[in-house]
């Protein structure tokens, strides 16, 4: 719910770029240059490409014996096991980094001194420390099992950077929509829950999902601590073959996969973002004129 009053806005002419205070509106030299320099930077990346490919093809890269151990059943039931502990790690940690940061956020909002000190030093502290670090003292010296600990590591971390990005986004909704929920007679929690995080989601809502794709990737961190995730599984059918060492197709293969689950993600967020945009909730309500009031009888204007 937004409670800011629309002005109204002229539309742009036809054919011609909107203005924008951030930037001016490049003319028409200024676009064909941005073309040319686009089809060069295209054409590079296109060259490197297909470089890479020239030499993966020259080492002997895609000969059919490299690849036929993922033909096997049971190459292929490893490598699911170890994208299902993976997608498992990951589910866990988000949804705990997620309340991690909404808590650690609420802390360090709140108008009690000791508490947004307390979270102020638990995000400041969790944000310092190495992902991998609290993963290690976690199964080594509180001698925890390997999910676990993968999680907790993971949770620390991505929710201390999560409450910063929750905490921004609330701090960045107009303070006039604060006063105003106020100036209706809403308590605190009425003016966080109705009208200040349903718009600063909109704008957290990317950074959000960057974090996410983060925790997802560091999911391969599990292998150092023997956790069974799709790394593990990929470096297991890598150094484990009788014959040459398909080192190269399994960095492929698993590569392609966690590009198609982070794409996947940044999907899903997307078309979540474009739901919250439809909504009625978070769109500012017009409002007309102002118009003169009536006069009470026996009175002059």
């Amino acid at each position: 719910m937004s409670l800011s009053v629309l002005s109204p806005k002229r539309a742009p002419t036809t054919g011609q770029a909107a203005p924008s205070a951030l930037y001016d509106v490049p003319g028409p030299k200024a676009r064909a240059r941005h073309l040319v320099y686009g089809v060069v930077a295209s054409l590079a990346l296109l060259a490197l490409v297909a470089w890479v490919i020239h030499l993966l093809v020259d080492t002997g890269q895609f000969a059919y014996v490299k690849w036929r151990p993922f033909g096997y059943v049971g190459v292929q039931e490893l490598l699911l096991r170890g994208l299902g502990n993976t997608l498992k790690a990951f589910a866990l940690a988000a949804v705990l980094a997620l309340a991690l940061g909404a808590v650690l956020a609420a802390g360090r909002l709140s108008e009690h001194r000791l508490l947004r000190w307390g979270s102020t030093l638990l995000v400041e502290f969790f944000r310092a420390m190495p992902v991998l670090v609290m993963i290690f003292f976690v199964f080594v010296a509180l001698q925890v099992q390997a999910l676990p600990a993968l999680v907790t590591g993971l949770t620390l971390y991505n929710g201390s950077v999560l409450a910063e990005v929750f905490r921004s986004g609330v701090n960045s909704v107009d303070r006039g929509q604060r006063e105003a929920a106020y100036a209706l007679g809403m308590r605190k929690t009425q003016v966080m829950v109705h009208v200040l995080v349903p718009q600063a989601v909109r704008a957290m809502l990317p950074t959000i999902i960057s974090q996410l794709v983060v925790a997802l990737k560091d999911t391969s961190l599990g292998f150092l601590i023997t956790y069974e995730e799709f790394l593990h599984a990929g470096r297991l059918i890598a150094i484990n073959m009788d014959y040459t060492m398909p080192f190269i197709p399994v960095v492929m293969v698993v590569s392609a996969i966690y590009i198609g689950l982070c794409m996947l993600l940044s999907w899903f967020a997307n078309r979540v973002a474009r739901r919250e945009r439809g909504n009625v909730k978070n769109e500012a309500v017009p409002v007309g004129p102002a118009e003169a009031a009536p006069t009470m009888p026996g009175t002059r204007m």
